[in-house]
């Protein structure tokens, strides 16, 4: 029989000592059960040593048992304390897979954490393991080691009753040593002498009959699992297989994720995510991931990104979404408990999600109350349509034209934050006291003002692009002309109105972009204008009628993203300037109420109009 046995890595091959291979990784992170799985079925130790008590074993051999259903363990911390542990028994937990797979193969499973000494508080501050799906396990370890934690005196004791335990192991069997990886150094030292057997220093030791195995609530799992259950549901896919490694993929999990979240929030809330949405959301989530530290966000912080960027009902939608795990039944041969995070980890956060959907009682209407008018018969209203004319609804442009002018504020506004200057105050406190600045500056012992460059020139034209309409769902294209000198003149393109009839003549649409510019009666038909052949897309052909009727130096552009530099040149060549406005950084709920455009086939349907756009 062969002293070691390889293992489908070179790093993890020069952790082999004799007949000891000595596999590290992160507790609770889904890439190392993937590599630790991959290197069980590919070496097919005879027994495979877990850095985990041995009293915790028949309940940890049982609680794997019922794997993929998950379990819960749960002991008191001491004689005198009234406090219990909670340990769950996820899948994608590299200890849990080392028992699952060995058990697999036929291998002894060996507990090697004693019973009678406190494991000590090891730092656990690991790079992101995401980082292995780029750099591989060996880089990723051999990088840990360079830089270790410090290590103490309990932390030596703690290895040295772990090597003891291994030394008492088989002789001449090949053993697979999983341990965390803040721990490898230590017991590889521990290992190079004989030790002997460790004192007692727990103030009870742990008994087996001291631990309970309990069902944890499905409701409750996101709460209290270190990987979240729909990405564990993931892995459980992929170890059945082991074909697919997308599945174990965290990004794609998380676009997975948010897809299906986005399904449940349109279908529970009749809104939908659009494409900008979900590109703030990206980066949102990379700049949290940044600030934590890590390569990929938690789940914590999508629920975040997602509450911010939409609403409260999707950030549910998400958290919901992610709690996702099918083989978690309530009913169970165990006690099944509803647990909390604070039951289970020391330091936790808390995001409070307020659910906005109608309750029954906003639903029930007074008895005088005329309800919507029906159609006799389908198509009833449509045959009323002649085709002769189209208009406006009136009260819905008095709310379009009053976001026009919250937009040109807007615009402006934003471009005089970004021409801020701030210098020490001398005679003039400009335009006021700068506190940051100051505060940063304190030990300079200044006062520190700031002073706004004024924007030459007013705004004259107002374009706003819902949707660049990639796949050519809106494909219906018109020019209107304001009615007095209060209303602008518009271009827009959106969904056939006549399609979708809320009243006799009455249509109703979705706006994908659309442009306004005073003074009115001023646009010929922008879609048939040949003069802006050159744009390549409909909000370039928006764009550039913006910039050919804006009577004002400045042109405020809002969409998901700005507009190519050719149209900043264009621009200049007119001697106009482009603002551009993220749409992420407006209302979610006003961008919802002025999208909506309702087109009726005559002035005449105005007056009736009222009994049906409600």
């Amino acid at each position: 029989m062969s002293p070691g046995f390889d293992l489908p890595s070179d790093e993890l091959n020069s952790l082999r000592r004799g007949r000891f291979t000595y596999f590290p990784v992160v507790p609770g992170r889904l890439e190392f059960a993937v590599e630790l799985r991959r290197a069980i079925l590919a070496g097919r130790p005879p027994v495979v040593a877990v850095e985990l008590p041995g009293a915790l074993e028949p309940a940890y051999r049982k609680a794997v048992r019922r794997l993929p259903e998950m379990s819960v363990l749960v002991y008191e911390e001491g004689k005198d304390e009234d406090r219990a542990v909670y340990v769950p028994v996820e899948p994608a937990d590299p200890f849990t897979e080392a028992i699952r797979s060995g058990l697999e193969v036929d291998a002894e499973i060996l507990f090697i954490e004693p019973d009678v000494i406190d494991r000590p508080h090891v730092p656990d501050n690991y790079p992101d393991p995401y980082s292995i799906r780029r750099i591989g396990l060996d880089k990723y370890i051999e990088a840990y080691r360079v830089h270790p934690a410090a290590r103490t005196e309990e932390i030596a004791e703690h290895a040295e009753a772990m090597a003891w335990k291994l030394q008492g192991a088989d002789l001449e069997a090949r053993i697979l040593v999983v341990v965390s990886l803040n721990m490898l150094d230590a017991l590889l030292d521990a290992m190079e002498q004989p030790q002997e057997e460790p004192r007692r220093q727990r103030r009870r030791p742990l008994k087996s009959y001291d631990v309970h195995l309990l069902n944890p609530h499905p409701d409750c799992l996101a709460e209290i699992t270190v990987e979240y259950p729909y990405l564990q549901a993931r892995y459980e896919e992929f170890r059945a297989e082991m074909a697919d490694t997308a599945l174990t993929d965290r990004q794609r999990a998380q676009l997975s994720l948010f897809r299906d979240a986005e399904q449940s929030y349109q279908k529970n809330t009749g809104d939908k995510i659009e494409h900008w949405q979900r590109r703030m959301m990206a980066r949102y989530t990379r700049n949290l991931a940044q600030l934590g530290g890590d390569l990929v966000a938690g789940l914590f912080d999508l629920t975040v990104a997602a509450r911010a960027v939409v609403d409260d009902n999707y950030g549910w939608e998400v958290w919901d979404t992610a709690n996702r795990y099918a083989a978690q039944k309530q009913s169970s041969e165990l006690e099944t408990v509803n647990l909390s995070g604070e039951e289970v980890w020391i330091h936790m956060r808390k995001l409070r999600l307020r659910r906005r959907l109608p309750r029954p009682k906003q639903r029930l209407r007074p008895a005088h109350l005329k309800l919507r008018k029906k159609e006799e018969f389908p198509g009833e209203w449509a045959s009323e349509v002649n085709g002769k004319a189209i208009c406006s609804y009136p009260p819905e442009d008095l709310v379009v034209e009053d976001y026009g002018r919250f937009l040109k504020h807007k615009a402006k506004s934003l471009l005089s934050e970004e021409r801020v200057r701030v210098e020490p105050f001398t005679t003039s406190m400009l335009d006021g006291i700068d506190l940051r600045e100051t505060i940063r500056n304190w030990h300079e012992k200044k006062i520190y003002v700031r002073r706004f460059d004024r924007i030459a020139g007013e705004v004259g034209a107002v374009v706003v692009i819902f949707d660049e309409d990639r796949e050519n769902r809106y494909t219906y294209h018109t020019t209107w002309l304001g009615e007095n000198q209060n209303e602008s003149d518009m271009a827009y393109y959106s969904t056939q109105p006549f399609e979708h009839m809320v009243g006799p003549g009455i249509g109703r649409a979705e706006y994908g972009g659309f442009l306004m510019t005073l003074p009115p009666r001023r646009m010929v038909d922008v879609w048939s204008d040949p003069d802006y052949e050159i744009a390549e897309t409909k909000p370039e052909r928006l764009l550039l009628a913006a910039l050919d009727y804006s009577i004002q130096r400045l042109v405020v552009y809002v969409a998901a993203r700005p507009p190519r530099s050719i149209y900043r040149s264009i621009a200049a060549h007119l001697r106009r300037a482009i603002l551009y406005v993220p749409i992420g950084q407006l209302s979610p709920s006003k961008l919802k109420r002025i999208r909506v455009v309702h087109v009726l086939d005559s002035h005449d349907r105005r007056e009736a109009a009222k009994d049906y756009i409600w």
